[in-house]
């Protein structure tokens, strides 16, 4: 089992030392891959629930504060490194452009030699839908068209599109991804319906702050909604991050005991002295590949 990293670049205080930190120190110690979360903006207040803390709310970020954006982080990331892999962990695909996002993950993938795992959600904020003039009804069903024009893209010498959402008229987008086909594409959600979606389109599925117990009810759904479309548990690339759940090295083999391909831990730090002890204290706990 592969063990990477998820890295909340909480900036400021994160900058560029940081970053190159955070891949060479990831890379000295035989973590897999890299996973960065993607929120464009914040707010002090907002209606819509957090699914991942019980009062509803995200971990606080100070007003003067926000996350790195993805894409242009991970690119940085692949010019600094040579082996590590590059995850969003997740992108909100339904409030970005499908074709910008094919041709930008294209684009770092032939650069970074083929390195990039597209981790994709519909997010969990109507506010932040509001604030990018994207629609937040049906985002489940623009998502999944999107996932198609982005895999046209990667994968045919002409690609277009017609749907209900999106409509991209015959056309050539090169370079094509180094990975034949393109980054696989990795799910994020637990809901039966984002489980129906990795088990009919996706290459992977991202679970997220669960315990080995509460994983493994939901992969008795996933392994049904597999075999409902003749594929397995060997067909995709499972994932699974506790976020801020505890973690032991009993966690660990449980989770490698359900058939986890990758756990992505998390490590977050306010500047580069803090995340080597974060580094050390993974070792001293047994977590550490």
């Amino acid at each position: 089992m592969q063990t990477g990293l998820f890295a909340p670049l909480v900036s400021p205080p994160v900058d560029a030392e940081y970053v190159r930190a955070l891949g060479s120190m990831a890379e000295e110690r035989s973590y897999s891959t890299v996973w960065l979360g993607e929120h464009v903006v914040l707010f002090d207040e907002y209606e819509s629930i957090y699914p991942y803390m019980e009062d509803g709310k995200m971990p606080a970020v100070a007003s003067d504060q926000g996350l790195l954006e993805p894409f242009t982080t991970l690119a940085y990331l692949a010019a600094t490194t040579s082996t590590l892999l590059l995850g969003t962990g997740i992108c909100i695909l339904p409030q970005r452009n499908p074709v910008v996002v094919a041709k930008e993950l294209s684009n770092l993938d032939w650069l970074s030699g083929g390195r990039v795992r597209f981790g994709v959600g519909i997010g969990w904020q109507k506010e932040e839908y509001e604030a990018l003039a994207t629609p937040w009804e049906r985002r489940a069903e623009r998502n999944d068209e999107y996932v198609q024009v982005v895999r046209s893209l990667w994968e045919d010498e002409v690609s277009g599109f017609r749907g209900e959402f999106y409509e991209l008229p015959a056309s050539r987008m090169y370079p094509k991804p180094r990975q034949p086909g393109g980054p696989p594409i990795i799910f994020g959600g637990d809901s039966d319906a984002a489980l129906r979606r990795v088990a009919r389109i996706g290459d992977g599925w991202y679970a997220f702050s669960m315990t080995p117990a509460t994983l493994g009810e939901r992969l008795t759904v996933l392994d049904r909604h597999l075999a409902a479309q003749g594929r397995s548990r060997s067909d995709i690339h499972l994932v699974v991050c506790p976020y801020m759940l505890p973690v032991t090295p009993d966690d660990v083999a449980a989770y490698e005991d359900l058939g986890v391909d990758e756990i992505v831990l998390m490590v977050f730090a306010r500047d580069v002295a803090m995340l080597g002890r974060r580094f050390d204290s993974l070792e001293q706990r047994g977590l550490a590949p």
